[in-house]
C-alpha cells in the first residue's frame, strides 16, 4: 500500500472499502485502520454482518449435471437448437 493510503480520511477510506474487500486483500491490514478506531469498528461490524449472512445463506454447490439439465430443457422448449 502506498503512503497515500495512510493519509486517507475516514470518508475516503470508507469510499474505497467495498473495493478493498472485493479485491481479496485483507482489509484489516490497511494502514488507515492503524490510527482510526471508528473505521476499525465499522470493519468489525461489516465482518460480523458478512459472517451472519454466510450462516443464513450458505454456499451450495450445484449438482454436476445441472448444466446438462438446463441445456436439455432449453432444447426441448426449442430455445436452442439440438446438436447434430
Amino acid at each position: 500500500m502506498s503512503d497515500q493510503a495512510i493519509t486517507l480520511n475516514c470518508g475516503e477510506f470508507q469510499g474505497q472499502l467495498a473495493e478493498l474487500i472485493g479485491s481479496g486483500e485483507i482489509a484489516a491490514d490497511h494502514p488507515h485502520l492503524r490510527t482510526c478506531v471508528q473505521c476499525r469498528m465499522l470493519l468489525s461490524d461489516l465482518e460480523t454482518i458478512a459472517e451472519a449472512a454466510r450462516q443464513l445463506f450458505p454456499i451450495v454447490e450445484p449438482p454436476d449435471d445441472l448444466w446438462e439439465h438446463i441445456e436439455s430443457r432449453l432444447k426441448n422448449q426449442g430455445q436452442i437448437a439440438p446438436e447434430d
